[in-house]
Order: C-alpha cells, then structure tokens, then sequence
C-alpha cells in the first residue's frame, strides 16, 4: 500500500499528475483509487489530489495517513501537511505562487525556511527544489508535474518504464520528448 497525495494550485498539471500516476499502477495490475478536489482551480485555487495505490479503503487518505506528499508549490505544501504520515516524506517545489491576499496586502507570504522548517516537524523527510526551473530546463514549465513526477517515482511502487509509457500516452504527441526529458531531469534531482 502506498498512499500520496498531490497538491498545487489551479493551473499546475496536478491532476494529470495524479491520472497518469493512477495509470500507471493500472497498467501494472495494482489496485488504485483517487479523489480529487478543487475550487476555483481555474484562478490559482487550491488543487488536492488522492493517490492510494493497493488500499482496501476509500478514495480519501485520512489525516496522518500519507507516505508522500509531492507539492508543486510551498505554501500549498504547509496546508496540506496534515496528511502526512511521521514516517512520511514531503517532496516540494519551492517557486512559489503568490496567492491574492499576499497582492492585496493582507497576508504575507512565510518566507521558504519557515515553511520547509514546519514541514520537518511534521514528516520523516523534505526534499525540496526549485522544480519549475528543471521544467524549463526540459524545454516547457507547463512539464513541472511531470518532473515532480519523476522526482516522486524513487518513492511509488512503480517502475520508472511504466511511469514513462503513461507519460507518452497522456501527454499531447509533440511535447513527448520534453515530458520524458522532463520526468528524467526531475527523477535525478
């Protein structure tokens, strides 16, 4: 059993992220359920995702429950610790998304210490990198969830060969070598 959860905002590839990890434990003869939530996911919202690859149980991973955590923004991460296991491991992106009430003025943005420094109170590990520059570097920062997903796959119980044939089928055709350069780079960090 391994359970993860996917979090970001609107606009991140977080559920695609999360359909093509689902995929891949299919294609591997694994039992999986999934859950997603997002509000306002269209403007920046909060984007929560449930992976739970051989559990007997429900869609929803339960508080403290979580092996993973893959978070493609820092603040996000910080929201959804809750659901890490102690034992877990928290893998983070750390360029961040301003939310609009850090624009307005009426909430500051907690600087990235503050918010890896509480993670670790919270999990086993945090592995945190600047994700969305290796996007970059593949050649498109829209392949950031694929790159989260190879640096998450040392983790799931999936072969690295099956995570990459479900990346070139949910991908569109001409981006395939970017999301496979992508998943490397992202897999080596």
């Amino acid at each position: 059993m391994f359970d993860l959860i996917i979090v970001g905002v609107g606009g991140q590839g977080a559920i695609l992220a999360s359909d093509i990890i689902g995929k891949a434990a299919v294609a591997e003869g694994l039992p999986v359920t999934g859950a997603e939530t997002h509000g306002m996911a269209q403007r920046g919202g909060a984007v929560e995702n449930h992976v739970r690859i051989g559990s007997r149980y429900g869609s929803m991973i339960p508080a403290g429950g979580a092996d993973c955590m893959m978070s493609m923004e820092p603040l996000e991460a910080l929201r959804f610790a809750k659901y890490l296991k102690p034992q877990g491991i928290a893998i983070v992106n750390t360029e961040r998304i301003v939310p609009v009430t850090v624009y307005s003025g009426k909430t500051p943005y907690p600087e990235l210490n503050e918010i890896l420094g509480a993670l670790k109170g919270v999990c086993k590990e945090v592995k945190a990198e600047d994700y969305t520059a290796l996007a970059r570097k593949a050649g498109a920062v829209q392949a950031l969830n694929v790159v989260m997903i190879g640096a998450v796959s040392k983790y799931l119980p999936l072969k690295e060969e099956t995570l990459k044939q479900v990346i070139a089928k949910s991908v569109p055709p001409k981006t395939v070598a970017v999301n496979l350069k992508a998943f490397d780079l992202g897999r080596d960090a």
